[in-house]
């Protein structure tokens, strides 16, 4: 249930105020019944829509209703409430519902109770960096990422599963795609400043002035690697460390907990670059850490060579089809090599495996 402050009590103005929430939503998400808001033939007007990905939550149904007293609704979230169940509540009657899997843990309840691995962390990051991977090649920017809008669940095999979940501060515009025109200091650059990647926080409006968000998700990705292996984020003023994505040098970054692997730490501040041409992609930094994790035998050659290169992908790829025959559902890891495989470039596989071993030669 969405809180609704300003949307009104009509399907129609609820579905404008909120449509954003609807971009990880397929089309058979409204069934044209229970007050359905939008039918697959009307989809949101200008908004895209995601297809599913296995790290990007998805809204199987969605709806229009009535506000429901639910237990604990005074206590917990008076003032959104309307003025029907509580007098001095500022919320409307209608709001939007969405119908999603349930999740145990968000990522910060997740590392509250737990402390993952070296390799669990490393494929929690990997799993961020897919999702945010298939929204940039959909043209969408999340621009709230942080650790209370990522979902965790637990495999059969024991593995943390992530999905990127509340949309409600997205880019998603047909029109525009990733790159926000910027005239004034009214246009939504986002949610959660503390996460705003330098470029957007520090952009200031003006004619022709536009801010890219192809990175920006990355960026805030590379904070969060900071919490998943076991220490504060550093632009939430913890650990000792006060930074701010308006005004840090790159030098300035904490290190990287050690028992994270070298070539995360290495990433990590590959994805924190404040100029975001020296960034990292998502595409290219989950390369890294799939051949950091399943690519030692091809890592191992004295040269990258291409027969080399083919062998190993047809390896990895005749392995992930046969567990998936043999396993029934698929595990976290399997569904992240499947990730791997089928948004394969060679070019930016190159340039993750140029990265990764002169990054281990530097060790040396």
């Amino acid at each position: 249930m969405m809180w609704n402050i300003s949307a009104g009590s009509s399907s129609e103005g609820i579905l404008s105020s909120m449509s954003q929430e609807l971009v990880p939503a397929s089309s058979s998400a409204f069934p044209g019944e229970f007050g359905a808001i939008a039918s697959p033939r009307k989809p949101v007007v200008g908004k895209k829509r995601l297809k599913p990905h296995p790290n990007i939550v998805q809204v199987i149904r969605a709806f229009t209703s009535t506000v429901p007293l639910l237990p604990g609704a005074t206590v917990d979230y008076p003032d959104v409430l309307p003025s029907t169940l509580n007098p001095s509540g500022i919320g409307h009657s209608r709001t939007l519902f969405l119908v999603m899997k349930n999740y145990p843990y968000t990522l910060r309840q997740y590392l509250c109770e737990r402390s993952p691995s070296p390799r669990l962390a490393t494929m929690m990051l990997l799993q961020l960096l897919e999702g945010v991977d298939h929204l940039v090649r959909h043209g969408v920017a999340h621009r709230d990422l942080k650790s209370d809008n990522i979902l965790v669940e637990i495999d059969s095999a024991g593995f943390p599963g992530l999905v990127i979940t509340d949309f409600g501060c997205c880019l998603a515009d047909e029109k525009i795609g990733l790159k926000l025109p910027f005239s004034s200091w009214y246009v939504d650059r986002g949610g959660n400043s503390c996460l705003m990647a330098p470029e957007v926080v520090t952009a200031t409006p003006g004619p022709g002035v536009v801010i890219d968000y192809t990175k920006s998700d990355a960026w805030a990705v590379g904070a969060i690697a900071y919490e998943i292996f076991g220490t504060g984020n550093p632009f939430y003023g913890r650990a000792g460390v006060a930074l701010e994505s308006r005004s840090y040098r790159d030098e300035e970054l904490p290190p990287v907990p050690e028992v994270a692997p070298p070539e995360v730490k290495k990433l990590v501040g590959r994805l924190l670059r404040r100029d975001p041409a020296m960034r990292l992609s998502a595409r290219v930094a989950a390369n890294v850490l799939h051949l950091g994790l399943w690519g030692e035998d091809l890592l191992s050659q004295k040269e990258l060579r291409l027969n080399k290169m083919v062998g190993w992908l047809l390896h990895q790829s005749a392995a992930t089809l046969l567990v998936d025959r043999l396993g029934g559902e698929s595990s976290v890891e399997t569904r992240l090599k499947r990730c791997f495989l089928a948004n394969l470039d060679y070019q930016e596989l190159c340039e993750a495996a140029a990265l990764l071993c002169a990054w281990r030669s530097m060790a040396l």
